[in-house]
């Protein structure tokens, strides 16, 4: 069986699955390095022929390539789950990607913003006009949500209500986050704003729009929360600002602020297994989980 045809097979059943674009980008990338790699380098285009050998010796380039460890198993999950597919179809007899051993990835240490920062790069934008205004918001948002990156950039207006939020998450999964009213507020205004700006213009059915009246790009979103850490000037080389340092944000002052159990934080962050939530405890200064151990003390909780 020609591994090319069951390739494409696989690809058209990932996106029947619903498969991100950006996702589905990624997997036929690796796919044709895959492919080329088998091809050229070992001489093999039938399905049947690859071996365990094979995927190892595929390891190997990556890694003398310089490829990180982190980006070697993320690349090798897409190759695994190929293989696995191919043995529920019936094409081969065993998984043959489970016997391939991947570079064990160091732990590392999320480092996170301080409240202190966050609210700096919220005050870094104002509200004199409709971009200074979207931005505010989208910083805003992004802390007191902990939404992701594409999550706020696939927002619809349709789904921003008086307290809620709907959310299409991974996998097309929906959920539902909530709008404080210190967030809404905020948003109150960014939306006067919007009205106004695109009064006589047609625009996109999406919450946060580019001044064109498009939808966001991840670069674009990305752009706007590196300049408001410029302009809040954060200068700790050791925190990344990002979308998803914000998300984290959210994620560690729910647990060390609220009163939320880390199962409804998983919700809240749309994350399927609770286990990905558990790496953001991980994370947790020294001082906030002196302050998480005190708040559940069970003596100073029966005063």
């Amino acid at each position: 069986m020609e591994f090319e045809d069951v390739l494409n097979e696989y690809l058209y059943h990932c996106e029947a699955k619903g498969f991100t674009p950006k996702t589905m980008k990624n997997k036929r990338q690796e796919y044709k390095q895959l492919k080329q790699y088998l091809n050229e380098k070992r001489g093999i285009d039938q399905l049947e022929n690859i071996t365990v050998f094979d995927l190892k010796s595929y390891v190997r380039l990556k890694q003398k390539d310089g490829l990180k460890p982190q980006s070697i198993v993320s690349m090798f999950k897409m190759v695994s789950a190929f293989f696995s597919w191919c043995e529920k179809e019936g094409y081969i007899k065993e998984n043959i990607a489970k016997k391939v051993d991947t570079p064990k990835v160091p732990k590392k240490l999320i480092q996170g913003f301080s409240v202190a920062e966050v609210q700096a790069m919220i005050d870094a934008y104002s509200y004199k006009n409709y971009l200074e205004t979207r931005n505010k918001a989208i910083v805003a948002m992004l802390a007191d949500c902990g939404l992701r990156s594409i999550e706020i950039r696939g927002l619809l207006s349709k789904n921003v209500n008086g307290i809620t939020i709907l959310v299409n998450g991974k996998g097309n999964k929906e959920r539902n986050v909530f709008i404080s009213p210190a967030l809404k507020r905020i948003l109150i205004k960014y939306e006067r704003f919007k009205r106004e700006y695109f009064q006589d213009k047609l625009s996109s059915d999406h919450y946060f729009l580019s001044y064109t009246g498009t939808s966001l790009s991840h670069v674009a979103l990305d752009n706007i929360i590196k300049e408001a850490g410029r302009r809040a000037k954060i200068k700790n080389e050791s925190v990344r600002v990002s979308p998803h340092t914000l998300r984290h944000f959210f994620a560690v002052q729910t647990l060390t602020k609220g009163n939320l159990d880390l199962h409804s934080l998983s919700l809240l962050l749309g994350h399927s297994e609770v286990s990905t939530t558990q790496r953001y405890l991980a994370s947790m200064s020294h001082e906030q989980l002196q302050i998480k151990a005190i708040s559940s003390s069970p003596l100073m909780n029966m005063r």
